[in-house]
């Protein structure tokens, strides 16, 4: 997983300026001897209120541009696919990303054993004022 170009670690907190764009990039590497698709793989925001509480409702906050879902056909053995989309803060605070993969053609959700995503944690900051404004 990338954060504005940058790898992502679970220790490590992202962060970005309210208002600019913010990229993000998720790999998915097959390592297993067969194909593997069709899969969903759906992108979801939220705050962590470190009291048991996660806050998915953030669409007055953080929005993306573009979609928050990709559709993925199939990945052939020791072949990646890569999802690629953005994010645009509205205001200031702690967000987590949850990423979710999900087999399409039993529509379920796959364990999260079988990935090793990083967890995200992006801290969006104001935009200093410019001298002058």
């Amino acid at each position: 997983v990338l954060v504005n170009s940058k790898p992502c670690d679970c220790d490590v907190v992202a962060d970005c300026k309210v208002g600019e764009a913010v990229t993000l990039k998720v790999k998915l590497t097959n390592m297993s001897k067969n194909p593997v698709g069709p899969l969903t793989l759906t992108v979801m925001p939220y705050q962590d209120y470190q009291n048991g509480i996660q806050n998915y409702d953030l669409d007055e906050a953080v929005t993306f541009i573009g979609s928050n879902t990709f559709f993925i056909d199939m990945v052939k053995p020791k072949e990646s696919s890569v999802c690629e989309g953005a994010l645009l803060f509205l205001y200031t605070g702690d967000v987590y990303l949850n990423i979710k993969v999900q087999d399409d053609s039993t529509r379920r959700e796959l364990p999260l054993a079988w990935f090793t995503l990083p967890g995200v944690h992006i801290r969006a900051q104001d935009t200093p004022l410019q001298a002058g404004a």
